[in-house]
């Protein structure tokens, strides 16, 4: 059922990357989870479709749309049911490449940009680090200044195609004595001496998106490389964390969603005792309050991204939504297994996926104690 926030150009889209998701990429999910990878390629098929662009100008290759676009491809490329396809696919155009496009200097733009949108360059952003997570601040991955050259030390961890991307945009400390105020974007590209992909990490869940721990050694960095302006780097980084968490938030919609599809067809096909799981009153009410869940999720969400569309303050609704949300997947997913009994637990049906994919949605993109930091900050605050 169509929204009253999206317009009939949001839902010709809908229908376009729905077609998409349905004959290309939903069909290949179980190799691609086997492998542990999807193909770089689905990248440049989706550029060539003009899904990667969709909130970037003309310009640039993009096709100038607003987030409500954005928010459209996130919803139904989250449907081909492994969000680790869609944190890939998401994270190159949706977190990385918006640092670029909103501080970096002309030249940076050119030159990654347009390649990204095309899906022939893959970007990600390095923040996290292994001794400083939700406190940014603290990171330790140092950039000091030697003539025309940042020369960088450090390493990250969890970075969101870390492996293959082209391009990193890293936080790093210019000014290690300043606290936040001392943190600044580079970005180093692929092949960079000193900079190196130290192993791909194995996860409990998204496991079609490849996920790295990064090493920078005496590495140099061209200080034309430099986003925006020195030591302004965690105010560039807060600013996208409103999309980023929404991004996370309309994920969770979506997951809840499938997993209640799971739930439902299952209960409607598995007999026992004569009689269709779905006619026992007590899967019946399970199945209701998860449909009640999945529902508030969604509306909490639209609103939150209702306000960030309209250029109104979104913080403390999108750090609701993304918590609610994020929160919501985990418990319709785990509904939706016991359901399925101990065929849940088999990797042969799709709700354990569903349950694995769902969990890192409370922990990454700042956590559900994070979230509530952030609101009950801004209530006590005002």
């Amino acid at each position: 059922m169509a929204h009253w926030l999206f317009q009939e150009e949001h839902e010709l889209l809908r229908r376009s990357v729905r077609s998409w998701v349905e004959k290309e990429v939903k069909p290949r999910v179980p190799e691609w989870e086997e492998k542990g990878e999807f193909p770089r390629e689905l990248f440049a098929r989706a550029g060539e479709l003009g899904f990667l662009g969709l909130t970037f100008p003309e310009e640039y290759g993009g096709s100038g749309e607003d987030y409500l676009a954005g928010a459209v491809f996130v919803e139904e490329v989250y449907r081909c049911g492994s969000a680790g396809v869609a944190a890939g696919l998401v994270a190159s155009t949706g977190i990385a490449a918006p640092q670029i496009y909103k501080f970096g200097s002309p030249e940076l733009k050119e030159r990654f940009l347009p390649p990204t949108i095309r899906g022939e360059k893959i970007g990600a952003l390095a923040v996290t680090e292994p001794n400083a997570g939700s406190d940014v601040a603290s990171l330790q991955t140092t950039a000091r200044r030697e003539g025309d050259y940042y020369l960088v030390n450090g390493s990250k961890v969890f970075i969101t195609n870390g492996v293959r991307a082209d391009y990193v945009v890293a936080a790093v400390k210019t000014d290690p004595a300043a606290g936040k105020n001392g943190i600044s974007l580079l970005v180093v590209e692929k092949g960079t001496p000193g900079f190196s992909v130290v192993r791909k990490l194995d996860k409990l869940g998204w496991h079609t998106s490849d996920t790295a721990e990064l090493v920078f050694e005496d590495c140099r960095v061209p200080r034309g490389n430099l986003v925006g302006q020195e030591n302004l780097g965690f105010y560039y980084l807060m600013q996208n964390f409103v999309w980023e968490r929404l991004s996370m938030a309309l994920g969770g919609v979506v997951g809840a969603q499938l997993a209640l599809e799971e739930a439902l067809r299952y209960a409607q096909q598995r007999v026992q005792f004569g009689r269709p799981l779905s006619k026992f009153q007590a899967i019946r009410h399970r199945l209701a309050e998860m449909a009640a869940r999945t529902e508030t999720a969604r509306c909490l969400t639209y609103h939150a991204l209702a306000l960030f569309v309209s250029g109104q303050d979104a913080v403390t609704a999108v750090a609701m939504a993304k918590n609610y949300a994020c929160e919501t997947a985990c418990y319709v997913a785990d509904e939706a297994l016991q359901i399925h009994g101990g065929y849940g637990y088999m990797m042969e049906y799709p709700v354990q996926r569903l349950w694995r994919d769902a969990r890192v949605g409370t922990i990454g993109g700042g956590t559900t104690e994070i979230m509530r930091e952030i609101i009950a900050a801004r209530l006590v605050n005002g």
